[in-house]
């Protein structure tokens, strides 16, 4: 089933803010945005590259300083289109609404973390979650780590929680974020006995792939530093399998970039 029109709408507007918002802030050709002078030390050595680009030096700099928000405002943005075809959204578990685990549970956590990152065991899916979803009622309680969920989806008698990553995990990333998911499983299942609870990571996109939105999860995790070492290709969604996930339909990627065409047209005229 194709997306609703109004669907199409919200995501349009979506789509509408960032642009309003960043070509506001677009610098202009020629104008004095900064000094820059460690940025034109360390950028000579790399003059052979940029000269034929023709760029000043301090617009380079604005212009590498404009495509970081707009990456921070797509990251944003992606969210937003996720809670708009899945129904969800984002839910904090911190502070004065944190969650508890079972004792059991968190040294089952640790236990997991620490062998995939020496290496003992690979990532598996359905080995982690036997161990961090059951849990002895009769045993003690401790805080959980806190967590954020960027999606957070309850529906009949399942909770999906959904971490979403719009860039390139830094190295060394993946043992945190594992550890982070694995609590948030378990915290969440101890909350809900009675649901299935699914914890997952999300790509917008797949930038290894040669078409929009098109994918290969090996070689995608072969892009990602360490991240196979912690992560089952099970629980990572990315490119159009992310985004025909939390539609429920086909070809849902396909349509959001029709829509953001759709909508650049609109504001450029």
């Amino acid at each position: 089933m194709a997306l609703t029109q109004d669907q199409r709408n919200r995501i349009g507007e979506v789509v509408k803010e960032i642009l309003l918002r960043r070509i506001e802030n677009f610098p202009e050709i020629g104008a004095e945005i900064r000094n820059a002078p460690f940025h034109s030390a360390f950028l000579e050595c790399f003059s052979d590259r940029l000269g034929t680009l023709h760029i000043e030096t301090p617009y380079l700099v604005a212009i590498a300083s404009w495509l970081h928000g707009l990456n921070t405002s797509l990251g944003t943005g992606f969210e937003n289109i996720s809670h708009i075809l899945s129904g969800g959204y984002k839910r904090k578990f911190t502070d004065a609404y944190h969650l508890t685990v079972k004792r059991g549970q968190a040294s089952h956590v640790e236990e997991i973390v620490r062998d995939l990152k020496a290496g003992t065991h690979t990532p598996n899916l359905a080995r982690e979650n036997e161990l961090v979803l059951n849990f002895d009622a009769t045993d003690s309680e401790i805080d959980s780590l806190p967590f954020t969920v960027d999606t957070y989806i309850e529906r009949g008698n399942e909770i999906i929680a959904i971490e979403l990553k719009s860039v390139r995990p830094n190295s060394g990333e993946g043992r945190g974020e594992k550890q982070k998911i694995l609590y948030g499983k378990a915290a969440l299942k101890l909350q809900n006995p009675n649901k299935n609870v699914r914890f997952l990571v999300g790509f917008p996109f797949d930038p290894t792939s040669s078409t929009p939105v098109g994918y290969d999860k090996t070689r995608f995790f072969d892009y990602l530093i360490e991240f196979k070492k912690f992560f089952a290709q099970d629980e990572v969604l990315i490119a159009s399998e992310f985004w025909d996930f939390l539609s429920g339909s086909e070809n849902t990627m396909e349509e959001i970039l029709d829509v953001i065409v759709e909508t650049v047209a609109q504001v450029r005229s």
